[in-house]
């Protein structure tokens, strides 16, 4: 598989859902994020962005961010239980599984996905992840975990001018859940969970500055 052409496709992707603001609609708001959805294209289901401030610099705000092994990102998004490395296709690209504990007061199940992932920089600074579902021979689906899949999704940390200290953050999620869940689970589930992700997100990077 092509994994390289297929990680740039998505980072291409995400900087259209970025500047292509027609078809939102806001489903969730609180203090640290606006939260819109609209039909993806990508599969029978939707589209999240979620966009909010940080107080953090760019730097801070990607530590507690960025897709490794052992990094600070499962610590505190408690929709990430474990994040596993399964092949370094190039510095910048990597083959994971991420694991997500049970939801939605157990309705939904724990679940896997395996993603590519490009990590790419802008000249501005921007930084961003940028995921999407792949095969991996080395992690077929396991028992005891349903397969999900990730369609083009990820995060997106730019610079704000004049204010090194904060972050304007952008995430994307288009996740096809898998199983037999109820339509109204999942659409219910996601904007709840990503203005959680931005309050702990926050939270994190205010951690962080403290040390």
């Amino acid at each position: 598989m092509d994994y390289e052409h297929k990680a740039n496709t998505v980072a291409d992707c995400l900087l259209s859902y970025r500047k292509d603001e027609s078809g939102w609609k806001v489903c969730k708001k609180s203090n640290d994020v606006i939260v819109s959805w609209r039909p993806s294209i990508e599969y029978p289901g939707n589209v999240y962005k979620g966009e909010g401030i940080v107080n953090g610099s760019p730097e801070k705000v990607w530590e507690c961010l960025k897709p490794v092994p052992n990094g600070l990102r499962v610590k505190w998004d408690n929709n990430v239980k474990k994040f596993e490395l399964l092949e370094q296709v190039t510095e910048d690209i990597s083959v994971c599984r991420t694991v997500t504990p049970s939801a939605a007061m157990g309705i939904i199940a724990p679940r896997d996905f395996v993603d590519v992932i490009l990590v790419k920089q802008y000249e501005d600074g921007t930084i961003a992840s940028n995921a999407t579902n792949v095969g991996h021979p080395s992690c077929p689906p396991q028992s005891g975990y349903v397969r999900g899949f990730n369609h083009p999704c990820g995060c997106i940390c730019v610079p704000i001018s004049g204010e090194p200290n904060k972050t304007q953050v952008f995430s994307f999620f288009q996740t096809d859940l898998g199983g037999f869940l109820p339509r109204s689970v999942v659409d219910s589930f996601f904007p709840s969970s990503m203005a959680e992700f931005y309050s702990n997100l926050a939270k994190a990077v205010k951690s962080l500055k403290d040390h």
